[in-house]
């Protein structure tokens, strides 16, 4: 891709010649939309892009070959032509009998990956019945006390053929030892699971705030599971490193890219500390991303990360294995980009975002439904999210090639840009002593607020449009069915601990949490103990409840 002098000049002035021959005519006739067109992240889009853009580009040092360093094109030689991403529907409300009706419906319609919602008291740690959990059991995912809910949530599932992915972070090692145990009543062995838990803390401190600990106890239970799976659970990825909730919050596609990388550094260096080898637990790293609206600018933005990513894990830890350089994610559409106004409006944007996300080579997928700025999907919005999906993959022919638009000049300028800017953010944050350290003195969080404030600014300016929303807007029509979760069922859930505490083994139950405590207390592996309290019908509040007592909560600082 490289000019010689003599083609570089040729080609400048031939650019010069039509700028002054004919675009100026053009724009004195026909001025253009605005003065200026940018990126999400601030930089200047030029009129048209050329080889003079990516002059610099070397071909096998920048882009190479599909399933080769530095990756940028593909982590695999054929990519979708093999098969297909996974396509896996985020899902889960009520009580584990309603998510485990609505799994068997996705799955029966072509679905081929669960992912598991789980609602805010799980998330947290606290039981059904715990006054912290009051008007939020089975909200905005499905509620799981204890083994016996994960049992019917799973139930009719064999979990030796499907992948299962759960977006659980403070409490994953007690979701991942509860999945491990339903496994076993199914005679199921660990070594046979295959899936992700998201096991990332680091984002809620930044994004989302679904913490229990502080960061340094937090980190020791996400490295104790890395030890555990990789003896244990070596098809399973032992996380998700999500940029997708710092996306949601606020941030631009290159700081997405940036803080989800450095957030990735800290937990290899967290995992090397405790003796792992990044060689081994690094096939097992996996991450997260949002997939918005800027189409051209989300495709470079997926290479950039996967370039950067196969740069940091070879010359920062000295990363040898092949695939433990490669950065392997799953995609979601992005949730803050759906109105409540004009709600069919979003089956279009779902769908460019999707095509984005396959566009950029993703793992696998999940298409947010329609409705969702309204409320929980319901079957029919959840099905045509997911025959978007089953229609780009077998109608559009765009998983035929691979990396079809690799060789773009846009798309290479654009890649190469965030490739740039996101490594200038990590140099700042090493400055700064590293992601923890950035996120304890607010550092992450202001980028990303004051980016959000200026998006928010456009909006209100109209400089940004949002299609129903500042511009093209009419009589609403609100669907029809909007799915709700029955009041019922959060007084079903708690009537369902109760009774679950009063036939358990309570004696056993007592054991199993004074030996998970003396484990907190020392240095030793966490994960067999949670595993031994979740046999015994533990719940999840009260294994969180001893981890609190041992380690304390986090409590988030004041950003001026």
């Amino acid at each position: 891709m490289s000019l010689n002098p003599e083609e570089k000049k040729h080609l400048e002035t031939l650019k010069e010649n039509w700028e002054k021959t004919i675009v100026e005519k053009v724009i004195q006739k026909y001025p253009e939309r605005k003065e200026r067109f940018e990126t999400s992240f601030g930089k200047e889009i030029e009129r048209l892009y050329t080889p003079l853009d990516i002059a610099e580009l070397d071909y096998e040092h920048d882009l190479g070959f599909p399933g080769e360093y530095p990756f940028t094109r593909g982590v695999q030689p054929t990519m979708y032509r093999g098969r297909f991403w996974t396509m896996r529907q985020y899902a889960g409300f009520g009580t584990a009998e309603e998510s485990n009706k609505r799994y068997k419906y996705l799955l029966s319609q072509g679905q081929t990956g669960l992912s598991v919602a789980f609602d805010l008291p799980t998330q947290i740690g606290y039981d059904s019945d715990d006054p912290m959990a009051e008007g939020e059991i089975g909200k905005v995912g499905v509620a799981i006390d204890s083994l016996e809910d994960m049992e019917v949530l799973f139930d009719g599932i064999p979990l030796d053929q499907v992948s299962t992915s759960m977006t659980i972070n403070s409490t994953a090692a007690i979701l991942l030892a509860m999945y491990i145990a339903v496994a076993e009543k199914q005679g199921v062995s660990s070594d046979k699971l295959r899936g992700t838990i998201q096991n990332d803390i680091l984002k809620e401190y930044i994004a989302r705030g679904t913490y229990i600990f502080p960061p340094e106890p937090s980190m020791r239970i996400i490295t104790n599971i890395f030890e555990y799976c990789s003896k244990h659970l070596p098809k399973f990825n032992t996380i998700s490193i999500s940029g997708y909730h710092i996306r949601e919050a606020g941030a631009d596609a290159v700081q997405e890219v940036a803080f989800t990388l450095a957030d990735g550094i800290a937990y290899v260096e967290a995992a090397v500390k405790a003796g792992l080898d990044p060689n081994v637990f690094g096939k097992r790293l996996s991450f997260f991303f949002n997939a918005h609206n800027n189409f051209l600018e989300e495709i470079a933005k997926f290479r950039a990360a996967r370039k950067l990513w196969s740069k940091i894990m070879r010359e920062r830890f000295g990363v040898t294995d092949k695939k433990a350089l490669m950065l392997r994610f799953h995609t979601q559409t992005g949730g803050s980009t759906l109105t409540a106004q004009q709600p069919m409006n979003n089956i279009v944007r779902v769908a460019f975002q999707a095509l984005a996300a396959v566009l950029g080579g993703t793992q696998s997928l999940h298409t947010n439904s329609y409705d969702e700025a309204l409320g929980l999907p319901t079957e029919e919005s959840v099905t045509i999210a997911l025959r978007t999906q089953q229609i780009i993959a077998h109608e559009t022919g765009v998983a035929d090639v691979v990396d079809p638009l690799g060789g773009s000049y846009y798309i290479e300028h654009l890649t190469s840009e965030i490739e740039k800017r996101a490594t200038e953010y990590i140099k700042r944050i090493d400055e700064l002593g590293g992601m923890v350290r950035a996120i304890e003195e607010g550092y992450i969080q202001k980028e990303i607020l004051n980016t959000a404030y200026k998006y928010q600014l456009e909006i209100e300016e109209g400089s940004k449009v949002i299609v129903g929303v500042n511009k093209f807007t009419g009589e609403e029509t609100t669907p029809k069915k909007i799915l709700k979760v029955d009041e019922e069922l959060e007084e079903k859930q708690k009537a369902r601990v109760r009774a679950l505490r009063e036939k358990r083994d309570n004696i056993k139950v007592e054991k199993t949490l004074k030996e998970l405590k003396n484990a907190a207390m020392g240095n030793e592996n966490l994960m067999p103990y949670i595993l031994n309290a979740v046999k015994a019908y533990a719940t999840i509040g009260e294994i969180s409840n001893v981890l609190r007592d041992v380690f304390g909560e986090y409590t988030e600082a004041v950003i001026l």
